[in-house]
C-alpha cells in the first residue's frame, strides 16, 4: 500500500474517532440531564411536597439519614457512655385554655333538676332549697326548618264610591315584593344558603339535593344548578361589573390563574380540555381589598389584555410568558416562585439560591407592618444588597445544560428587572401569595364539583367566588350579605340607576353595618 493510500486511511480512521468522541460526549451529555430528570422526578413522586427549607441548619449541612426514621432516635443502652446531666426548671401552672366554647350570642336554655322526694328522710317535714349550681353545659343542636311562605295579596274597596254610580269604584290592592327568580319557588334565604354551602362549605349541587329533601324542599341538581345561574346573571352580575370598574382605578393588581373543567365547551374541545379561572387582587393599601375572578376557555394572553384594557399601574405575577409588554403595564415578580426553583434543584448551589431568598423573606416579615414609604426605604437599606450580590452569584456562576439548576438560573436572569420591582415601591408585595391564597378557595371547590356543565356555569362560579373572596376580605358574612341583596335589590330600580348599587358593594358603609360577622 502507498504512503498516500496509508495517510487517507488514518486520516478516516482519525476524523471517525473525533466523530465519535463528539457523539460520546454528546450522549454523556444526555445521559447526566436524563438522570437528572429521573433524580427530580423521583423526587417529586416520593419526597417531601413542603417548600420548607431543610438547610437551615448549622454551617448548612443536612442529614445523611434524614429520610430514614430509625436515626432520628437516640441509641438506647444499658450504661451511658457520658455522664448524664439534670436540670430542674421551674414552670408556672397555667390553667389550659379549653379549646371549644360558647359564642356570647347564644340562647340559654335552663334545665332544672329538683330532687323527686322534697320530704325529710327524717322528720318527713318538707325540705326548702339552700343553693342551686350548674352540674355542666351543653350543646343542643335545634335543625333548620323549612317554611312554606304564602305571599297573599288582599284588595280593598270603597263602599260609599261603589254605591255613587257617579264616582269611578275606587279599589286599593297589597303589593307583594318581587320575587327573586320569577315563576320559582326559590326564597332569598334558600338561595342564600345554597350559593353559601357551594363556595363556603365547598358542598357541591347533587349533595346538597337530600339535605334540602330531608327539609321539606323536593328539588333536583339540575333546578338548583339553574337557580345559582340565575341569581348570579341578573342580580349578583351588575354588582360584579361594579367591583370591576373600581378595580380599573387601581394601579397594583395581583393575578393568577388556575384550570377548570367545562364539559360543553362553545370552542369545539371536549370537555377534558382544560379551561382557566383567572384571579384579579387588589391591595390593602389601595382601599378595600376587591377579588375579582373570571372564567375562560384558555390561558392565552387575549384574555388578560380584554381585563386590563382599561388598567395602567404594576402587576404582581409570576414568570408566565403571557404576563409581558402589556401595554401601559409593568410586572413585578414572584419571589416565592423564584424559590421554589432552586430548592428544586436540592444541590449545593441550590441551597445557596435558597438560601439568599430566605434572607430577603426574613427581612420582609419585619417590615410588613411598616407604611409604604418606610418599607421602601427599609427595603433600599437591607434588601437591595442581597438582591445585587445574588443576581450577581448568578451571573458569574457557570450553570449550563437543561438541569433544574440551569432553570432556576436561566428562570432568573430572564426577569431581572421583574424581580427588582419590589425594591422600587413599598407597595408591591415580594411575591404573588396573595392572589394564591385567593385562588385556593376554587383549587378546593374544584375537587368537589370538578366541573362545570356549560359556561354560562362557570360564569356564575366565577361571578359568586369574586364575592365570596372580597366579603372575606373585608369581614362580610356571606350568608347574611346574600339574604339581603335577594330581599332588597329585586324591589330597586337597579338598571335605571345603577349608583344604587354602590350601597351594596361588599366594601360600603351599608353592607359593614348590617353584615359583619
Amino acid at each position: 500500500m502507498s504512503n498516500t493510500s496509508q495517510d487517507k486511511v488514518i486520516q478516516l480512521l482519525e476524523d471517525q474517532l473525533a466523530f465519535m468522541k463528539e457523539q460520546n460526549k454528546g450522549l454523556s451529555k444526555q445521559i447526566e440531564v436524563l438522570t437528572e430528570q429521573v433524580r427530580q422526578l423521583t423526587k417529586a413522586l416520593y419526597g417531601t411536597k413542603s417548600e420548607k427549607s431543610k438547610y437551615q441548619v448549622p454551617d448548612g449541612q443536612c442529614s445523611l439519614f434524614e429520610d430514614d426514621p430509625s436515626f432520628n432516635e437516640s441509641e438506647h443502652t444499658e450504661k451511658q457512655s457520658t455522664e448524664t446531666v439534670s436540670y430542674t426548671v421551674v414552670r408556672k401552672i397555667r390553667n389550659k385554655k379549653r379549646n371549644d366554647s360558647f359564642s356570647k350570642e347564644l340562647e340559654i336554655e335552663e334545665v332544672h333538676h329538683h330532687p323527686s322526694n322534697l320530704q325529710c328522710d327524717c322528720c318527713q317535714s318538707k325540705m326548702f332549697e339552700i343553693s342551686c349550681s350548674i352540674a355542666r353545659e351543653e350543646a343542643k343542636f335545634i335543625p333548620a326548618k323549612m317554611v312554606r311562605v304564602q305571599h297573599i295579596e288582599h284588595a280593598y274597596e270603597c263602599k260609599q264610591c261603589k254605591k255613587d254610580t257617579t264616582q269611578n269604584a275606587q279599589i286599593k290592592r297589597g303589593k307583594a315584593p318581587m320575587a327573586v327568580i320569577s315563576r320559582s319557588i326559590a326564597g332569598p334565604t334558600v338561595l342564600a344558603k345554597l350559593i353559601y354551602d357551594k363556595f363556603i362549605q365547598y358542598l357541591p349541587l347533587y349533595r346538597q339535593v337530600k339535605e334540602w329533601e330531608r327539609s321539606g324542599l323536593m328539588t333536583n341538581d339540575k333546578n338548583l344548578s339553574n337557580w345559582v345561574i340565575r341569581v348570579a346573571e341578573e342580580w349578583l352580575l351588575p354588582i360584579y361589573e361594579q367591583m370591576r370598574n373600581v378595580v380599573a382605578t387601581k394601579s397594583i393588581l395581583h393575578i393568577d390563574e388556575t384550570y377548570a373543567k367545562i364539559l360543553k365547551r362553545s370552542d369545539g374541545k371536549p370537555g377534558q380540555s382544560n379551561a382557566y379561572l383567572w384571579v384579579f387582587k387588589s391591595i390593602p393599601s389601595q382601599g378595600p381589598v376587591i377579588v375579582l375572578f373570571q372564567s375562560a376557555l384558555t390561558r392565552s394572553r387575549p384574555v388578560l389584555e380584554e381585563f386590563t384594557k382599561d388598567f395602567k399601574g404594576t402587576v404582581i405575577c409570576d414568570g408566565y410568558s403571557a404576563y409581558d409588554k402589556l401595554p401601559n403595564i409593568t410586572f413585578a415578580n414572584c419571589w416565592a416562585h423564584l424559590r421554589r426553583y432552586w430548592l428544586k434543584a436540592n444541590s449545593k448551589n441550590g441551597r445557596i439560591g435558597v438560601s439568599y431568598c430566605d434572607q430577603l423573606y426574613q427581612l420582609e416579615r419585619k417590615f410588613k407592618n411598616y407604611s409604604p414609604g418606610k418599607r421602601r426605604r427599609m427595603r433600599k437599606k437591607y434588601s437591595k444588597p442581597i438582591v445585587e450580590k445574588f443576581l450577581t452569584w448568578v451571573q458569574e456562576s457557570p450553570f449550563f445544560g437543561k438541569n433544574a439548576l440551569a432553570k432556576a438560573a436561566e428562570y432568573t436572569l430572564n426577569r431581572v428587572q421583574e424581580l427588582k420591582a419590589f425594591l422600587k415601591d413599598g407597595r408591591i408585595e415580594i411575591d404573588n401569595n396573595p392572589a394564591e391564597n385567593a385562588i385556593r378557595p376554587s383549587v378546593i371547590g374544584r375537587k368537589n364539583w370538578l366541573f362545570s356543565v356549560s359556561e354560562a356555569g362557570a360564569r356564575a362560579n366565577a361571578i359568586c367566588l369574586s364575592l365570596v373572596e372580597t366579603a372575606k376580605a373585608n369581614g362580610i358574612d356571606f350568608y347574611k350579605y346574600l339574604v339581603k341583596l335577594f330581599t332588597e335589590l329585586p324591589n330597586l330600580p337597579i338598571h335605571q340607576q345603577p349608583e344604587i348599587l354602590q350601597d351594596y358593594m361588599p366594601c360600603s358603609k351599608s353592607i359593614q353595618a348590617t353584615c359583619i360577622k
